[in-house]
This record gives C-alpha cells, structure tokens and sequence, in this order.
C-alpha cells in the first residue's frame, strides 16, 4: 500500500478500519487485565503517531523499538494494529539507574551500546520525551545507535519538550487511539531538561529528514523523522 502525502483525515481513518478488520485473524489475545492502563493523566492530540503507524502498516512484519516505560496496552494496541514485532527499550529506567548508582559520567557510553540491533534492522522508533532527560553528549550517543539501526526510510517519532516542562519526575505515554496518547506521570528522581532546539535535534539525527513537525497545545514540539531522502522546513 502507498499512501501519499494527501491521504489525511477520513483516508488514514479508512486505513486504519481497513488495517484492523484485514489483520483481525492474527490479533494476539492478551490475558485478562493483564494489558489495561489506568486511565489517568491528560490526553493530548497527536498529528504525527497516525502517520508514523501508517509507515509501519505498509512494512510486511515491522518491527517497532520503543524507548518508553513497558506498558502493556501500547504493546496490545500495536501488535494488534501492526501485527508487529515491539521492543521494549525503557531508557528511563536506565537513566534513572546511573543517577542513583553516581554513574552519570557513563551513561553516553552506556547508550552508545545499549542497542545492539544489526545495522538497518529496525522500520520504527518511538522516542516518546527521552530526549527531555538527556545531557548533550548521551543523546548524541543514542541518536549515531538509532540511526544506525533505522532501516532506509525507517521513521522516528518524538516529542521535544519546552523550558516550560522543566521539572522533577517521567511521563508514560500510553495510546488510546493512533491520534490520541494518555500522559501518566510517575515518580521518579530524573530531571526532564528541555533545553534541545530544532537545530540542534536535526544535528543529532544526522541522516534522517523532517517529515512532519508540530508544535502541541500543550507546548511540545512533535516531531516525525524518516531516514534517507530530502527533508522540508519545520513549520
């Protein structure tokens, strides 16, 4: 399936009727109340998640690196959806790690190795908001690791956060639909920083293109990245 830069709207709904009534035969059952959420926490509107999920729907077995907390519903939601294959990175919890233990000095080194993925081996990446915890020279670490592991026009999908977000503690981002992602905070010692300009996001993702840029209600640059290509101006 191709999909072109005007199917929006009602098009990517149809899709996406299309996608889970074609792939329901395959639909993993989850056991019982073992992949619900709370439903707690703001939801906030996505413009970019439907256009990262319809990247992946037309890639035969995506696999899909998510770099936030386990949650059991968006592992529900995208194997059922994509009938892809989800791994779990939870890059919080490392970060979260070499800060209790004193090792912050090691975290670029330890992020540089952390995905050890064959080159080009990976259709999708969700940052979510890691990129808010990290110091300069470990996302830099991180960017060179997930670029390399991208596949050619493999998407990324992240939200940068503003000086306005600045504060102590994480967000998980748990998907309620392909437009729609639930922010539930949970305690944590980190410090989200919220210091990365454009300029400088693009710099680190050297190789990947802008495909989709918005900026959120809430305040939170939303930004879809491809791997190859030209790229356009961040609107």
């Amino acid at each position: 399936m191709v999909l072109s830069g005007g199917d929006t709207g009602t098009g990517l709904r149809g899709w996406f009727a299309r996608l889970t009534s074609e792939r329901r035969p395959e639909e993993p059952q989850p056991a019982s109340g073992s992949s619900r959420e709370p439903a707690d926490g703001p939801v906030v509107t996505s413009k970019a998640l439907q256009k990262f999920l319809a990247y992946l729907g037309t890639r035969p077995a995506p696999v899909l690196l998510d770099l936030g907390p386990f949650s059991g519903s968006n592992v529900t939601y995208f194997g059922q959806l994509l009938s892809c294959k989800v791994l779990i990175g939870d890059v919080l919890t490392d970060l979260d790690r070499h800060v209790r233990e004193g090792h912050i000095a090691e975290i670029p080194s330890f992020l540089s190795k952390r995905f050890t993925h064959d080159e080009a081996s990976v259709d999708g990446v969700l940052l979510w908001d890691v990129y808010d915890y990290l110091e300069r020279p470990a996302a830099q670490a991180l960017s060179t690791a997930l670029v390399r592991a991208l596949r050619p026009d493999g998407a990324l999908l992240g939200f940068f956060g503003s000086s306005d977000h600045t504060c102590i503690g994480c967000t998980k981002f748990v998907v309620e639909d392909e437009s729609h992602v639930r922010l539930r905070p949970y305690a944590s010692g980190l410090e989200r920083h919220s210091r990365l300009q454009n300029r400088e996001i693009l710099k680190m993702f050297e190789g990947l293109r802008v495909s989709d840029s918005y900026l959120l209600q809430n305040g939170w640059r939303e930004m879809l990245l491809r791997k190859g290509g030209t790229g356009r101006p961040i609107i």
